[in-house]
């Protein structure tokens, strides 16, 4: 039996310890225009993966290997803050001088990272258990390819700009790229210790690890050239990091259960919420989402501000005079664009800047423009910020005019929209295009019967405020004043906007009208009761019963009987 022992000095087998790399988790940061979309080792590979900056991808490649193959994946998550990326690995066997390998195992690595100031911050952190003495090749492997964010989702272009020679000094590599805008974009990648084999597209390094010994190195990845990567600035900027995210996660009211597990829930949502909220000069604005709808789009920002108006008001401010301010003033064919028109879609790359894709300022939506208009009308109904309804009453004008001429083309009481070129989005419900709209009836028009929606929104919004506002806003004869006229029929009354008639309600017997400020929501169907208004006279308010709320011919769902 002693023959079957392995002798003292023979070489060790160790077997395979590699696992599989796909599929992977992908894990996402985010820090104003900037974003990282990395696999679960913290690694790019070059496919929809990248380092993005104002829509263009400025880092293409990144993996990390240790002695020539990956590390061996232990855990990766992102903080429930969304500041942090984390992932801890082990090593596989590692090459040593001649033909022995390394055990596996000995080693833990540590990689951590997070965006700020529009730059990536990584720590990768090496500590030996073993009680040898370990020599640990390490190398990184890294390159930028500058394509516009619709390229790398497949988007292919006849001509791209001038890419340069990357440029090695040292610590550092830099890469430049003159695109066909004329505007020059670079990436610098830089190294706390200098590798000892530096090259265009590959750092190599040598570190030796005592027994229970550590290790770490710094890397930094931006648009411009900064100071030399090291710990302090790695935890200066990680402690600004994360005192920003605590202010943005603490905007508006804090909710709070008796359920431990919903609480986590709402904190999560919360922070969230808070990494796609993006500081403009206008205020807070939400973007729509990571990776390829990290930008500004008007439709999903307004739903996300009238969600969560109840307890956080500010985000509607800010994306209410961010819309307003980019409100369309001319037309165009090509962006979809009329006056008047709220803006569906902002990008900022090189193929929008050229024109090779309508999507620089694109207003191809035909809920957006209603949308605006009804959330200014809930903002002001729950914050009683007349200053805002001033500001945006222009806008809101305009924004009535195209709904009522362009909006509907046809008169029959609908919004309609058609694109104006093949490059545009096709008329549908987005994400399920070549799919037909339910039919929908056109609405037939009576005096005696108010139109809800936009205009309807727009007339509420006219009456409240200071005294004589509604005078100064209002001309006489105008369609605006003759809606009004019949807004407050005896025993009749528009319960919800959006859309023309979609719900309404009846009472048993005729009373004052029921204020607009009873449903704040708009739901399939539902049954609540009617609360009366006193009469400016100080009289009790008539006793009423619950009213069936219906839906009308107008929305495209609706049932001829009550629910």
């Amino acid at each position: 039996m002693e023959n079957l022992a392995p002798a003292l000095d023979a070489p060790v087998d160790y077997g395979v310890t590699a696992e599989v790399r796909a599929p992977q988790n992908l894990y996402a940061l985010k820090d104003k225009d900037t974003f990282i979309v990395a696999d679960e080792f913290g690694d790019i590979a070059g496919q929809g993966d990248g380092l993005f900056h104002n829509d263009t991808r400025i880092l293409s490649f990144y993996r990390m290997t240790l002695g020539g193959r990956p590390m061996s994946l232990l855990s990766a998550a992102v903080a429930h803050d969304n500041v942090f990326f984390t992932c801890n690995g082990t090593n596989q066997a590692l090459p040593y001088p001649g033909e022995r390998m390394g055990p596996p195992g000995v080693l833990h690595i540590e990689r951590k990272r997070f965006l700020w100031g529009e730059r990536l911050y990584e720590r990768v952190r090496f500590v030996n258990y073993s009680r040898d003495t370990v020599l640990l090749p390490m190398a990184i492997e890294f390159d930028a390819d500058f394509r516009d964010m619709f390229e790398v989702r497949g988007t292919h272009r006849a001509k791209r700009g001038l890419k340069g020679p990357p440029h090695v000094d040292g610590r550092r590599v830099a890469y430049s790229y003159i695109g066909l805008d004329g505007v020059e974009r670079a990436s610098f990648i830089c190294f706390s210790d200098a590798p000892y084999r530096l090259s265009a597209h590959k750092a190599e390094f040598m570190f030796s690890l005592h027994a229970e010994g550590e290790t770490e190195l710094y890397i930094e990845i931006g648009i411009v050239d900064g100071h030399t990567p090291s710990r302090e600035r790695f935890r200066d900027a990680a402690a600004r990091a994360r005192w920003d995210m605590r202010s943005r996660r603490r905007h508006g009211a804090r909710l709070n259960s008796s359920g431990r597990l919903f609480n986590e829930w709402l904190g999560k949502s919360r922070s969230d919420l808070a990494l796609l909220t993006t500081k403009m000069e206008t205020g807070p604005y939400p973007y729509a989402g990571i990776p390829w709808f990290s930008t500004a789009f008007g439709r999903d920002a307004i739903i996300t501000a009238w969600q969560i108006l109840w307890f956080e008001p500010s985000l509607a401010k800010g994306v209410l005079r961010y819309l307003a301010a980019h409100q369309a003033t001319e037309r165009s064919a090509f962006r979809d664009s009329a006056p008047g028109k709220i803006m569906h879609e902002t990008r900022k790359g090189e193929m929008p800047a050229m024109g090779e894709v309508p999507f620089g300022r694109y207003y191809g939506g035909v809920d957006t423009t209603p949308l605006f208009v009804a959330l200014a009308g809930a903002y002001q109904q729950r914050t009683g910020d007349d200053k805002l309804i001033d500001e945006l009453w222009p806008a809101l004008i305009r924004a009535m005019h195209w709904i009522e001429h362009d909006g509907d083309s046809d008169g029959d009481g609908l919004i309609d929209y058609a694109r104006g070129q093949d490059s545009g989005l096709q008329p549908g419900l987005e994400g399920q295009r070549g799919q037909r709209l339910p039919h929908r009836r056109p609405l037939p028009v009576r005096p005696d019967r108010p139109r809800g929606g936009a205009r309807l929104r727009l007339r509420r919004l006219s009456r409240h405020g200071a005294p004589g506002r509604a005078s100064r806003r209002r001309q006489p004869g105008s369609d605006l004043e003759a809606e009004g006229r019949h807004a407050a029929r005896e025993g009749r009354a528009a319960f919800l906007d959006g859309g023309a008639w979609l719900l309404r309600h009846r009472r048993r017997r005729p009373g004052p009208a029921v204020p607009a400020a009873v449903v704040q929501s708009r739901p399939p169907a539902v049954l609540r009761p009617a609360h009366a208004r006193a009469s400016p006279q100080g009289h009790r308010p008539a006793a009423v019963s619950p009213v069936q709320l219906r839906l009308g011919p107008a929305d495209p769902g609706h049932r001829r009987s009550p629910l």
